[in-house]
């Protein structure tokens, strides 16, 4: 097992929830961020590409390249704007 960490890479407009949260929640996703550089396998999302780390009431929607060791953070948001943000209806 190859234990290289991963890179983040965030991508535009990943925040966008993230910025009106308070900021005790924003610490706690803003720890799951440094946790997320460990090799570690993270759920899927339903077939799709991306996987999804959760924190508390949160998600953390990523693309997990492991041949290039980056994670592309492209949302984060509380559960209800997640199921949105999947369902295709945001």
């Amino acid at each position: 097992m190859d234990l290289t960490p991963y890179v983040l890479d965030f991508k535009p407009g990943w925040d966008r929830h993230f910025k009106d949260f308070d900021k005790g929640v924003q610490q706690l996703i803003l720890k799951k961020f440094e946790h997320m550089k460990q090799p570690l396998q993270a759920r899927g999302l339903h077939g799709s590409r991306y996987r999804v780390e959760e924190v508390g009431g949160y998600r953390i929607a990523f693309i997990q390249d492991d041949l290039n060791r980056v994670k592309h953070i492209h949302f984060v948001a509380n559960h209800p704007q997640y199921e949105k943000w999947y369902s295709g209806k945001e």
